[in-house]
């Protein structure tokens, strides 16, 4: 874990969280560009109905860009902090105004008197006209897309007004979709009566979908300038885009091809030298080539060949190795443009092989079969604009560290940022990234709608194609599976067949056909996939034999215990997982004390599942295997653990079923605010007990003992290493004291990338008479050159166990680069959690289970004293919690 960020949640940090994303546009040295990100003013449109009843909203008030109306409301202190207390009904309104921005801007005499100049929006949310000195330039409709408008001889020396008005999406848009003989199911009906349940709008604005919330985050239908403004002026040509298609990779050579699309403003000779960095530093010109160009857009294909390269790998397989590329456009001796991209050289393919059971579904890098271990991704704030590279950072370096390599960017949010994808290549992390399409059903027989969306894909795969962690393209999330399983497609079929008909046809047309078609032409060889889940638009979909699986018939409908996990094995788990609530920290971060309960108003407003009352769905989990929680602390805790230990359960036996399951991917890794989800990691990056497992039941080298329902335990040894290993695995069965009833010790050798079932033991085997609700068996592997690992297994609920009293004991003292705490038990102790109240402390481990007198030491790095972090030190277990609950 890294540092805390410290800025979220309070109104000051808030402000400095409003600095813009990264520019996304390509770096041009001989070309003017000019940031209009200054300047900005904003207020509600004036005649808009809600401004009798927010007058506030009248004036123009200083805004940033990028940026959004919430967030430059907030900084006015005009609306309560949107993530503090209950404040979300009485927001509502922002949602259903037209909002109004405007800036001023001088061009020098270069500028105006360039051959083109262009505005360049490279994100606008999302019903945007946009007017120039008066003159009206553009009705943008689609946030996901970059909008270019040419501008030459429309600007002024001094005093040049851009101004953009902004329409609300559901004002706009409901009016059509109410007057719609039969609707298109969409996604979580609004609880405030901004719209109506049948007659939801989201699906027909190619915005966020989060924004109209879901069962992790709130409703908050943002509007703004989400991203940079450029004012773009060049008089010979443009570098419009620069990828690095690879075309043939392995070990010996790779073959390269360096795709540059020039915008000319006249025909004529210029020379391109294309410049290769290695990993190493080494600089080398690439390639050196004249051509003819015409005026207008031209395609350059520059031939590169890399004798040995430096490849790139996921994490755990091998080194980031990254290349640079600078593309140089000269005419004679004068530099007119240049640019530059980072890549890195792999082979990268989807198999899907038919076998006896039907198709398999894995992803292969460099030629070898990768076992996909990770999460899904949602985004990371409400408010797009304030997402900082230290906050990607912090949670994609936490998935790195968890043995992660592999994250699923969801389709309900926005493509993410550069920001983001750098990172995942840096930290190999690999990327499913979905089209924004996170549920219900698109107007996909609209011929514009689909054309916007081929727009947006175009500019978005172009964007990112040149990152070695895009793994695939996926058309949309569980808008297939919804309309075939759920009841909107048989449902309307009955009411209008006609018109079912149509929109299936549409569907089939735009994930079936043209996202396919964009990824064939822009992708650069990643594969595509329709839905998730599906089997690519076979007739079945979320099948065990093929394809991809999203399993929610745990924590879902029938809400099944998470023994369940046992019995389902997929090719590839793209989508299970359990809830809990974050630290008891960040929950103070939003909820005084005083507040904070199982069913109080600030509590349920965090609690987006079943509209407020999920904790009675994560209660029904806790009861399971802890019983009733005495108060909300052990709630907030036992919750943890009760999805820790769940998500360990599934997680292992997807990794324990390989070859036949290729992946494991829970739901989720981060959070949009704070709040009760299906996270691992919480919104200030804190982790929960979840993301201390992952690291655990992800390690490259593990061993999973899994008990099933009638009682069979059986022990996998876990390799993801590409070589043959050899270690030593110990078994103890011991009683909760640490009486030992049986202990064995042998060899054992791990093939390579596999998974062994090295033993089988029904519980009287293990137990023979000895007390189920007072014994445990433990199994160690300790590999060379591994860490060594552990799975534990029970043989009662947790709540039918006889505890004693773990006895901890902890000696925190100064150590180099922080402090080192050692931590003891003298009875066995289950989930130990270390806490610091409010300091910040970072622990290298937690959530750990100690076997009488065992110890451990852990680093911990903090800007508190020694004296601060003894105070406020604290540890709790399963058997303390319950034995609280007890009394």
């Amino acid at each position: 874990m890294k540092a805390l960020i410290k800025w979220c949640c309070r109104p000051a940090a808030w402000a400095a969280g409003l600095l813009a994303l990264l520019v996304l546009a390509p770096s041009v040295s001989a070309a003017a560009l000019q940031s209009l990100d200054q300047g900005w003013s904003f207020r509600m449109l004036p005649g808009d109905a809600r401004l009798a009843g927010h007058p506030q909203a009248a004036g123009w008030k200083a805004a940033t860009v990028p940026g959004t109306v919430h967030t430059d409301l907030f900084a006015h202190k005009l609306i309560p902090d949107p993530y503090v207390g209950a404040p979300e009904a009485g927001l509502q309104w922002i949602g259903l105004a037209d909002w109004e921005y405007r800036t001023r801007f001088d061009t020098p005499a270069a500028t105006r008197n360039s051959a083109r100049s262009d505005l360049v929006f490279h994100g606008l949310d999302t019903y945007a006209e946009v007017w120039l000195n008066g003159e009206k330039l553009l009705d943008a409709d689609n946030a996901f897309r970059v909008w270019r408008i040419p501008v030459q001889g429309r600007l002024r020396a001094r005093g040049n007004e851009l101004r953009i008005v902004l329409r609300s999406p559901i004002s706009k848009l409901l009016p059509q979709v109410a007057a719609m003989p039969n609707k298109l199911a969409g996604n979580y009906p609004s609880p405030y009566g901004d719209e109506p349940a049948d007659a939801m709008t989201a699906n027909f604005a190619r915005k966020p979908g989060y924004h109209y919330g879901w069962d992790w985050g709130p409703r908050y239908v943002t509007a703004g300038i989400w991203n940079t403004v450029q004012l773009q002026s060049w008089d010979v040509l443009r570098i419009d885009d620069l990828q690095l298609r690879q075309d043939h990779v392995d070990e010996q050579r790779a073959e390269l091809a360096a795709v540059a699309t020039l915008d000319a403003i006249n025909a004529g000779t210029v020379e391109l030298r294309l410049w290769q960095t290695a990993p190493d530093g080494k600089r080398v010109l690439a390639v050196q080539q004249k051509a003819e160009l015409r005026q207008g857009s031209n395609r350059i294909e520059l031939a590169v060949r890399v004798v040995k390269p430096q490849r790139w790998y996921p994490n755990g397989y091998g080194a980031q190795a990254l290349y640079r590329y600078e593309l140089e456009v000269a005419q004679g001796s004068r530099l007119v443009a240049s640019t530059s991209a980072r890549t890195g050289l792999r082979s990268m393919v989807l198999k899907r092989d038919s076998d006896a059971q039907g198709q398999s579904f894995y992803f292969e890098v460099n030629g070898i079969p990768v076992f996909a271990k990770g999460a899904n991704t949602i985004p990371f704030d409400m408010f797009r604009p304030r997402v900082s590279k230290a906050q990607l950072r912090r949670v994609l370096e936490s998935a790195r560290d968890a043995n992660m390599n592999f994250l699923r960017s969801w389709g309900g949010g926005y493509y993410e940022s550069d920001a983001y994808f750098d990172l995942a290549d840096e930290l190999g992390l690999l990327v499913w990234q979905d089209f924004m399409f996170g549920g219900g059903m698109q107007p996909a027989y609209d011929d514009a709608f689909r054309a916007s969306v081929i727009a947006e894909a175009r500019d978005n795969v172009r964007r990112l194609r040149n990152h070695p962690s895009i793994a695939l393209w996926c058309g949309n999330n569980e808008e297939e599976i919804a309309w075939k399983y759920w009841g909107p497609g048989k449902a309307m079929m009955q009411a209008d067949p006609a018109f079912a008909t149509r929109v299936w046809n549409g569907y089939v047309q735009l994930f079936g056909s043209d996202l396919r078609k964009v990824v064939a032409e822009e992708g650069g060889g990643v594969a595509y996939w329709a839905s998730s889940p599906s089997d690519d638009l076979a007739e079945v979909a979320n099948t065990p034999a093929r394809g991809d699986m999203h399993y929610w018939e745990v924590w879902g409908n029938p809400a099944h215990p998470v023994s369940k996990y046992l019995e389902i094995t997929p090719r590839f788990m793209s989508e299970y997982g359990l809830q809990a609530w974050p630290v008891q920290r960040t929950v103070d971060a939003f909820a005084k004390r005083a507040e904070q309960g199982m069913a109080t108003p600030v509590i349920e407003a965090h609690q987006k599942f079943m509209a407020g009352k999920g904790n009675e769905r994560l209660l029904k989990y806790i009861n399971d295997e802890f019983g009733t929680p005495s108060g909300f602390a052990s709630f907030i805790y036992l919750s943890q653990i009760a999805q820790a230990e769940g998500i360990a359960l599934a997680a292992s036996h997807h990794r324990a079923s390989r070859p036949y399951t290729m992946g494991s991917l829970y739901w989720q890794l981060n959070d949009v605010w704070p709040g009760a989800s299906w996270s691992s990691v919480d919104w200030f990056g804190r982790w929960k007990a979840l993301q201390f497992y992952a690291r655990r039941f992800y390690a490259p080298v593990a061993v999973a003992a899994l008990r099933d329902a009638n009682g069979i335990s059986r022990v996998h040894l876990l390799n993801d290493r590409i070589h043959s290993l050899h270690g030593t695995l110990r078994l103890r069965v011991s009683t909760l004291d640490g009486t030992l009833l049986r202990e064995e010790h042998r060899a054992v050798e791990l093939a390579p990338l596999s998974a062994l079932c090295s033993a089988e033991y029904t519980d009287a085997q293990l137990l023979g008479n000895a007390d189920p609700a007072n014994t445990v068996a433990v199994f160690d592997l300790q590999v060379e050159g591994e860490a060594p690992v552990r799975s534990v297994l029970y043989f009662r609920a947790a709540k039918a166990m006889r505890w004693p009293d773990a006895q901890l004991q902890v000696r925190l003292q100064p150590a180099a680069g922080g402090y080192q705490l050692e931590l003891s038990a003298r009875q066995f102790a289950r989930a130990v959690w270390v806490d610091f109240g409010d300091l910040d402390a970072e622990l290298s481990d937690n959530a750990l289970t100690l076997l009488p007198g065992e110890t451990v030491r852990l680093s911990l790095r903090s800007p508190a004293s020694l004296a601060a972090l003894r105070r406020a030190l604290r540890m709790q277990s399963v058997g303390d919690v319950l034995a609280q609950g007890a009394r």
